[in-house]
């Protein structure tokens, strides 16, 4: 027998109602006229005067010097083609976007590289050889022979040479790398002193020029010049991504080199490009010289770079979350769940909570977050602001040291069905699936339902609905219920999916 949770008739009339006078204001949105009023009107427009430079031979002139090609020599491996640093050698594709959720943007762009459904690209892009050979750019920042590139051209690299604009080559030493924000960083032994060039102060703004200096295709030397598009790009490569976007053509090969501002300052480095056919389609993305500077100190003084780790995993808060919570707006990170044995967990912190500051400094949403913690050295004690049973409070947490985390594989589930019509569920106990532990098991999706907009998937097991543990469908009934009666608009509830823990809110059908 299977237990059904539905709308009630009345519940249903009224929310059909509703419905109606929802669409009857929007059509009224959609028709309504604009009226500009006569001062507005006789405004004078928007005016600047600022002169576009003739060209940019003298930045060209200065700070080529300072940017080489970095040839790897590898392991033998059969590789994979990566990024834009060469069909040999880096960080190849699979590794570097794992994870990408369906249907983002860039999965056209990963899978015809040789990731998910790639196969056949896999197999025209492997080559195995005797040693593999990667090759892309980086530039100098002292006189004294440091480079910088990017960590996936110089990737399970075991030799290095970097060759300068008069080809001359000279043999460098890894000194360190960071796959995190893919950077890393080279040393020349010589008695020369090398050309170098500076990382700019201030970031670049939207629109401003910016010139790229590096090795496309093995033609070094090569330079383009764009503008910079956009400013905080997230492509899902990794907790830290803040991308300047530019459209200076980049290509493979560009991988590690500089884009510069219009005074020959380094404004990023290039490390990604977009492109669903393999060449410049006019977005290239450039880690910000911000991030590369101080990362670039951290390696340069012991080889690594040490992060403080809080040990939550967390996510964004969006509308209907932070309704479900009484947060007055969207903001913050909300801990789906702080890990075993974590500074965070013994600190007292725990799901459902939603960190908003840490040290004063606001979070707006994860990406803060990440980066705000990461800034601090192990052992650091901070002050985290967060939003619990409708309130702020502080608690101190001392971090400890940022390592890798593995995710186990999904749970399985078998035909028991238990459903919650109105939410577009179909549920089952852990026992009835065959696993233990506590939650209830989504044994099914309606397609066009509300969890199935949520993403929530066959195989996700529910730990919490509204605060409450469930263990049952029952329990599950129970909670709804109790939202209802407060009122709420939407229900939160707490899921895990492959090991990893995330809050989502599901709307009400109320009347």
């Amino acid at each position: 027998m299977q237990n059904r949770r539905s709308v009630s008739p009345l519940r249903s009339r009224r929310a059909k109602l509703l419905a109606g006078v929802v669409a009857l204001g929007t059509a009224g949105l959609l028709t309504a006229q604009t009226v500009v009023p006569n001062q507005m009107a006789q405004a004078a427009p928007v005016r600047v005067d600022a002169a576009a430079p003739s060209d940019f031979s003298d930045v060209v002139k200065t700070v080529s010097p300072a940017v080489v090609s970095v040839q790897v020599k590898q392991a033998a491996e059969p590789r994979m083609m990566n990024f834009n640093g060469g069909n040999g050698g880096g960080e190849n594709f699979q590794e570097f976007f794992k994870g990408l959720p369906e249907g983002h943007p860039f999965e056209r762009f990963f899978r015809d590289f040789g990731g998910r459904g790639g196969e056949e690209g896999q197999q025209q892009r492997r080559a195995p050889r005797q040693y593999g050979l990667s090759q892309g750019s980086g530039f100098f920042i002292s006189k004294d022979g440091f480079v910088v590139t990017n960590h996936h051209v110089i990737d399970r690299g075991t030799e290095f040479t970097v060759i300068d604009q008069n080809g001359d080559e000279y043999d460098a030493t890894l000194i360190g790398a960071d796959k995190r924000t893919d950077l890393a960083l080279l040393k020349v032994e010589s008695n020369e002193d090398f050309t170098y060039v500076d990382f700019a102060s201030e970031a670049p703004e939207v629109g401003e020029w910016t010139v790229a200096i590096g090795n496309p295709f093995g033609l070094g030397g090569s330079v383009t010049a764009g503008i910079v598009s956009a400013r905080g790009r997230d492509i899902g490569a990794g907790p830290y991504d803040d991308f300047i976007q530019i459209d200076a053509p980049v290509n493979r090969g560009n991988s590690g080199g500089p884009a510069f501002n219009m005074k020959g300052e380094v404004i990023g480095v290039n490390a990604a490009i977009f492109s669903p056919s393999g060449g410049n389609v006019g977005i290239a993305f450039a880690i910000p010289a911000s991030t590369a500077q101080d990362v670039i100190m951290e390696l340069k003084d012991d080889g690594t770079v040490v992060r403080g780790w809080l040990g939550v995993q967390i996510q964004n808060v969006t509308d209907d979350i932070a309704e479900s919570l009484g947060l007055n707006e969207a903001r913050g990170a909300l801990v789906a769940e702080a890990q075993e044995n974590s500074p965070a967990e013994k600190a007292g912190l725990r799901s459902g909570d939603t960190i908003l500051a840490v040290d004063g400094t606001s979070v707006e949403g994860p990406r803060d977050l990440s980066r705000i913690v990461a800034a601090y050295d192990p052992d650091t004690s901070i002050d985290v602001t967060i939003w619990r049973d409708g309130e702020e409070q502080d608690i101190s947490v001392t971090l400890g040291r940022l390592q890798e985390q593995v995710a186990d594989a999904a749970p399985q589930v078998d035909d028991t069905k238990t459903s919650l019509d109105d939410l577009g569920l179909v549920l089952t106990t852990k026992a009835e699936a065959g696993l233990e532990g506590e939650g209830v098991v989504i044994a099914d999706i309606a397609p066009d339902g509300p969890a199935a907009e949520k993403r929530l998937n066959t195989g996700d097991v529910i730990l919490e609905v509204a605060g409450m543990k469930v263990n049952s469908p029952a329990d599950v009934l129970k909670a709804l219920d109790k939202a209802e009666d407060d009122g709420r608009k939407a229900v939160l509830m707490r899921v895990e999916s492959n090991n990893n823990v995330r809050f989502v809110a599901l709307p009400m059908n109320l009347a």
